[in-house]
């Protein structure tokens, strides 16, 4: 048996990465690391919780004695980090914490790894997920390859791309097998309401305000979370060590687009009157450093490992949308804080 260890796997896209690899993989024990910060919610994978190929581990990736502790007690043959802050406007106003995990954390992972495996790399991976931000913003036309040049522009941006780089200097530098994934904007289940798409579906229900930056026209490609949990599994199972990968929806959409079409759909699934979701948008001050478009060229992915994408943005949506709706709970205790509760006695 193989033993995994997936950082952040409480969170949006980690959790259903955790899920997918416990329920496809008995061969493998998971060890699910997650510092359960605002973001990081157990309720997420409380249905895989009791599986006996899974443990979860509470930890902090800052806390580089800790990471060497859990690496030589488990023997892990494989990492899948994930573990980062991923809020833009959260950079910007506290940007020293967005280099203490992604870019310092990343750091203690590589060497606890570079320590473990001292060189036998044999059956190992360390599989380091990023994002289409490292690359900067698009013109109007143009697709991010895996050759773009870096040009981050916001502090989270930046985080990742450091990131990124050490990576690939662990590889080259000391051998470490390693595979890099940069990933367009997702969506659904158990998203975090900070983000767009399950913010504003809260705001819908309870009629509050959507607040649209600038004149709304930024363009974002979007991707299914599980099809981004696809790829993962395809990338970290088949892809070529010391390789980067893109991973996107094809799915362009200006933000006002899909807050109008957002609406519509919403409108339809409350029974409310036509337009009515529409009334709550409000154009705000733009914030700094927006990138006016980034937009995916996952051709690579889609040639050599033969994935792409399962649903249209619209079905993805509607998919995203249904399951909010029937997980009111889920997204009150989020909202509420309550979530907290679900872990606090026993890793207070």
């Amino acid at each position: 048996m193989k033993n995994i260890l997936i950082t952040g796997g409480a969170g949006f896209i980690g959790s259903h990465v955790v899920r997918r690899f416990v329920q496809n993989y008995p061969n493998y024990h998971i060890y699910n690391l997650d510092a359960l910060t605002y973001a990081g919610n157990l309720e997420n994978i409380k249905d895989i919780e009791n599986e006996s190929n899974y443990t979860f581990l509470k930890g902090d990736i800052v806390d580089e004695a800790f990471l060497h502790t859990i690496f030589e007690k488990y023997q892990f043959d494989g990492v899948v980090h994930l573990a980062a802050e991923s809020h833009v406007d959260r950079s910007i106003t506290d940007p020293l914490a967005f280099v203490k995990t992604n870019v310092i954390g990343t750091m203690n992972l590589l060497n606890a790894a570079k320590e473990l495996w001292k060189g036998n790399y044999e059956g190992k991976r360390f599989y380091h997920i990023s994002t289409d931000e490292v690359y900067g913003s698009l013109g109007e036309t143009g697709l991010f390859t895996e050759t773009t040049a870096y040009d981050p522009n916001s502090p989270y941006s930046a985080s990742k791309a450091s990131s990124d780089h050490f990576v690939r200097a662990y590889g080259e530098t000391y051998g470490l097998p390693y595979v890099i994934t940069n990933c367009s904007n997702n969506y659904g289940p158990y998203h975090f309401p900070e983000k767009l798409i399950p913010l504003f579906i809260n705001n819908i229900i309870n009629n509050k305000s959507l607040p649209v930056y600038g004149d709304g026209n930024y363009t974002r490609d979007w991707l299914f979370v599980k099809d981004h949990a696809v790829a993962i599994d395809l990338v970290f199972h088949q892809g070529k060590n010391h390789e980067t990968y893109n991973i996107g929806g094809f799915n362009e959409w200006r933000n006002i687009d899909l807050v109008r079409l957002l609406c519509q759909k919403m409108d339809d699934k409350l029974e409310r009157e036509k337009g009515t979701s529409e009334k709550l948008i409000t154009f705000v001050k733009d914030r700094p450093g927006h990138d006016l478009r980034y937009a995916i060229d996952a051709s690579k992915i889609n040639r050599e490992l033969g994935w792409k994408p399962s649903v249209t943005f619209e079905e993805g949506l509607e998919q995203t949308i249904d399951w909010y709706l029937a997980n009111t709970e889920w997204l009150n205790h989020v909202t509420s804080g309550e979530y907290t509760k679900y872990y606090e006695k026993q890793y207070q």
